[in-house]
C-alpha cells in the first residue's frame, strides 16, 4: 500500500523493469506494499507473476540495488508472497497500454 511517507521508494522502484516485459515492477503489479521498518530499513511485499518465473533473483538484486540509491536506506528485506496471486488485473493502467502497444494484452 502506498503512503505518503512510502511514496518515492514506491517511484524510485518504477525505474526497475522486468526483465520479460519493459514495464516497471509497479506498473506490472508485482509490488504490494513497502513499508519503512525502522530508520534506514525498508520491507517490501511482493510476488511474481509465476511460481517458476526464471528472473526471481535478478528482480528483487534490482530492487535492492535501486532502494539502496534512496540514501535514508541502508537495508532492504524483501517477502515473496504468493497470496494473493498475481492476474492480470495487477497490472496498471500504464502497464495494460504498454502490453496493448505490443500485441500482448486486449
Amino acid at each position: 500500500m502506498q503512503t505518503l511517507e512510502t511514496e518515492k521508494y514506491w517511484d524510485a522502484l518504477t525505474e526497475v523493469m522486468d526483465p520479460e516485459f519493459p514495464i516497471s515492477v509497479v506498473d506490472m503489479g508485482l509490488i504490494y506494499d513497502i513499508s519503512k521498518v525502522e530508520e534506514g530499513k525498508l520491507a517490501v511485499k511482493m510476488t511474481y507473476t509465476s511460481t517458476g518465473c526464471g528472473c526471481m533473483q535478478w528482480i528483487e538484486n534490482d530492487i535492492k540495488e535501486r532502494l539502496l540509491k534512496e540514501e535514508d536506506i541502508a537495508k532492504v528485506d524483501i517477502e515473496v508472497v504468493w497470496s494473493p496471486p498475481w492476474t492480470v488485473n495487477n497490472l496498471s493502467a500504464k502497464g495494460k497500454e504498454k502490453l496493448r502497444t505490443w500485441g500482448v494484452s486486449s
